[in-house]
């Protein structure tokens, strides 16, 4: 694996990923393998999870954080991707972006002589999407579960299709009509899912979509840049929220997920929230763990 840029360029890794953030999570500073390597964030979208935990999963693994804005960057004046990218590979050992387009981080990868990590494009999440199967995982002890994914089929949403058919886990995507995912990205988790078994569904029916589920997630109705499109989307998804009502349709032991940031009583209420069944805080803190099973894998065999 030389980046991680979508949840497929873990493929080969995936078990081997989720393993070593188990051993992370039980020890953080277990082992320093990074001394003496940074690895620099590129930050174009606003973050509070994404900057905290990679920081601080690099200062755990004894390596050097070093936080980027684009802003104070000459990107935000103009120098293109290519140059960035070059003489970034000169500097550090490793390059995580958070970025509003995803061929802007191919780009950047494709002119990169170290690894990079996608930390966020607009179509996919895959670091988050790799912790969610942890989270699962840590949870049900199991992977062989359903996942029931209610709302947008957004960035979050393609990337779980893809992480749940790595390992084996159903998911069906509930949505509005309009809000579907990525077509070619539940093509490709339908060609994953034929060689583990798992079972990929999309539908806009929100009850035959909840039936039987073991994991409940949901994520915000408007994502960063989806701004000037609330007040319609508020409309379209009005539906489709997370609240107690609709977790008695799923299994009696059913877990709910949110990646957050989440807006109460939008897409999941309060009462949901603060009810014992979210394992919300966990899927948080385990960005932190998985991602220091991800610098350690990419910057380690580089």
């Amino acid at each position: 694996m030389k980046h991680l840029l979508s949840v497929t360029d873990v493929k080969q890794d995936i078990f081997e990923i989720l393993e070593q953030a188990a051993v992370f999570k039980q020890d953080p500073f277990s082992i320093t393998p990074m001394k003496n390597k940074t690895l620099a964030m590129i930050f174009e979208k606003a973050s509070t999870r994404t900057r905290i935990s990679f920081e601080l999963a690099m200062a755990h693994l004894g390596g050097n954080p070093l936080y980027l804005s684009a802003s104070d960057m000459q990107l935000g004046r103009g120098e293109i991707i290519e140059d960035t990218a070059k003489v970034m590979s000169r500097y550090v050992d490793g390059v995580m972006i958070r970025a509003k387009e995803h061929d802007d981080v191919l780009k950047f990868a494709e002119n990169s002589d170290v690894p990079v990590i996608n930390g966020l494009t607009n179509k996919e999440h895959p670091c988050q999407a790799i912790t969610d199967i942890f989270t699962v995982y840590e949870h049900k002890k199991t992977y062989q579960v359903k996942m029931s994914y209610i709302g947008d089929g957004n960035n979050v949403c393609n990337s779980l299709l893809l992480a749940c058919a790595l390992v084996g886990m159903d998911i069906t995507v509930i949505c509005p009509p309009g809000y579907e995912p990525d077509i070619a990205i539940v093509e490709d988790a339908q060609m994953l899912a034929e060689e583990t078994g798992s079972k990929i569904e999309v539908t806009n029916n929100v009850l035959k979509g909840v039936k039987d589920a073991d994991v409940i997630y949901t994520d915000v109705w408007v994502s960063m840049g989806d701004e000037r499109e609330k007040l319609q989307r508020l409309i379209d998804l009005h539906d489709y929220q997370v609240n107690m009502d609709l977790l008695t349709h799923a299994k009696s032991d059913v877990i709910v997920m949110h990646c957050l940031p989440a807006i109460r009583d939008q897409e999941i209420t309060d009462e949901v929230i603060q009810s014992s069944i979210n394992v919300i805080l966990d899927q948080a803190e385990n960005r932190m763990h998985v991602q220091a099973a991800i610098i350690y894998k990419l910057l380690r065999d580089e």
